[in-house]
């Protein structure tokens, strides 16, 4: 005679199980009827105000869930069978564990504990050894492509925006909080010119497309246009600021951070007036920039306008409204007569001064918390960084939705595009800059640690693609300004 074998066995007694318990089923439903109709017996027996439909109803009502609680006891019951069961057969496996005869609650514990042990221990070892692999793998990636080359210390507060001079001789500007803008030596990382000629943070740096002039946005309501002239010192040897300490991540404090006390920016030539002001505003200028040829300005303003100005006349040509909130950033396109102006209202527009008769303005409504930024790029498209932790990038002939949307987990600032390798970097709140590609996918990170790299928020990022030492520029409220070396080839090359 075969024997029957544990499998079987336990299929079968399942389907016994399952047998039985639809029989019970049926028993319960084939003495639903008898059950009310005595329910309705010993009722009709009894006072009541309710009529006999609404009673009627109530008794098939409560019926019903009597019905369900007595197929719920019956499943639990089952259940705690299933239980039972599976507790023996542990129990027969496992007689002795460390030597001692264990109880069925003892077995329970003892293997309950056990299993969250060696859980805990493989997620401790498995994290620890991954994120070891892709630090290991981030750092030298970054080291290897994105290199710090210069450091520029001379501000007494943080620096808001960095902007590259567009005519020769190339020169760094910086626009702090310490009311003065610096204009710098990028290969010598020394102070040229300092303008003072603001009572109020300069909070915006933008240099004339062919003059040696320079437009800067402040928070005593005014932006300033004024011209320098600089001659860039002979290159002496600098020390390697390459060489950085085995973590990439290390906390600093304050006593790291330049003091600003002591530097060679107290010494150069300053500017202490403008050629010309620009008053229009009712608040705090917080960005300016030059339209295509440099005959007209664009400034934004806190108080929810952006106004455009003939340059020579100082003239106010249009203001533009719209804006729920506050503005943050404006930007103009590099060969058309087009705006982009940026708001906490959470959106950016759109504004075209191409038909000297009428300008349009579009409004892209994409982020859930203040656009901090938006400038344009290659072809049609412009890119836009948010406090919301989102950069998007945007088709200008499609505003519905973006074309594509990175997602940071800090805070975005004023972004910037190199326009030829289309390579977007993002400044955060965190300290990090981090570069990305027009379809979202991430290229590197570059280096942060007790040696290099910001120690505060970073604001502001710029590209010089043509210069052979520093192709990227980064300030933050550290009060110092960056310059970056990265290798775009071997970048690309990665991704």
């Amino acid at each position: 005679m075969p024997i029957e074998s544990g499998s079987c066995a336990s299929a079968r007694q399942a389907k016994q199980k399952r047998k039985s318990h639809s029989l019970s089923i049926r028993r319960t439903n084939s003495s639903e009827q008898e059950r009310a109709g005595l329910q309705r017996d010993m009722l009709e027996g009894q006072d009541s105000k309710l009529p006999s439909a609404v009673r009627n109803t109530l008794l098939e009502l409560f019926g019903q869930i009597e019905r369900e609680f007595e197929n719920l006891y019956i499943e639990n019951l089952e259940l705690r069978r299933e239980v039972d069961t599976l507790n023996e057969r542990l129990a027969g496996e496992g007689q002795t564990i460390d030597g001692a005869e264990l109880s069925k609650g003892q077995l329970k514990t003892k293997a309950s504990h056990s299993t969250s042990q060696l859980s805990q221990k493989l997620k401790t070892t498995y994290k620890a050894s991954t994120s070891k692999i892709v630090s290991s793998f981030k750092t030298t990636t970054s080291r290897a492509i994105c290199q710090l080359v210069k450091e520029y210390v001379g501000h007494r507060d943080g620096i808001w925006d960095v902007s590259v001079a567009k005519t020769q001789p190339v020169v760094l500007g910086t626009a702090s909080a310490d009311h003065t803008a610096l204009l710098w030596s990028i290969e010598t990382a020394k102070c040229l010119v300092k303008y003072v000629g603001h009572v109020g943070s300069v909070n915006s740096i933008k240099f004339h497309p062919t003059e040696q002039v320079a437009l800067t946005a402040s928070g005593d309501q005014t932006a300033h246009i004024w011209r320098y002239i600089v001659q860039l010192p002979t290159p002496q040897p600098t020390a390697d600021c390459n060489q950085v300490s085995g973590e990439d991540e290390v906390e600093c404090s304050d006593k790291d951070e330049p003091d600003g006390d002591g530097d060679g920016s107290s010494d150069c030539p300053t500017v202490r007036a403008p050629l010309t002001s620009l008053k229009s505003h009712q608040g705090v200028v917080i960005a300016a920039d030059w339209l295509v040829g440099g005959k007209q300005a664009v400034t934004a303003s806190w108080d929810r306008t952006a106004n455009l100005y003939d340059v020579e006349t100082s003239e106010l040509v249009h203001s533009l409204t719209g804006h729920d909130q506050e503005l943050t950033h404006c930007c103009t396109h590099p060969t058309q007569r087009l705006v982009v102006t940026s708001s906490r209202d959470t959106t950016f527009r759109l504004w075209d001064f191409r038909d000297p008769s009428i300008h349009s303005v579009n409004v892209f409504q994409g982020h859930t918390d203040t656009v901090t930024s938006a400038v344009f790029t290659v072809g049609d498209n412009v890119v836009s960084g948010s406090d919301d932790r989102t950069v998007k990038v945007w088709d200008l002939k499609n505003m519905r939705s973006p074309i594509a949307t990175i997602r940071t987990d800090s805070a975005v600032n004023r972004i910037n595009v190199c326009v030829g390798q289309r390579i977007i970097a993002l400044p955060h709140d965190n300290r990090q800059v981090r570069l990305f590609d027009m379809s979202g996918v991430r290229l590197a990170r570059l280096p942060r640690s007790n040696r290099q790299g910001h120690r505060r928020m970073v604001c502001c990022s710029a590209w010089c693609e043509d210069h052979p030492i520093c192709n990227l520029f980064t300030c933050g409220f550290d009060r110092q300004a960056i310059g970056w070396n990265i290798n775009i080839p071997a970048l690309l090359q990665e991704k």
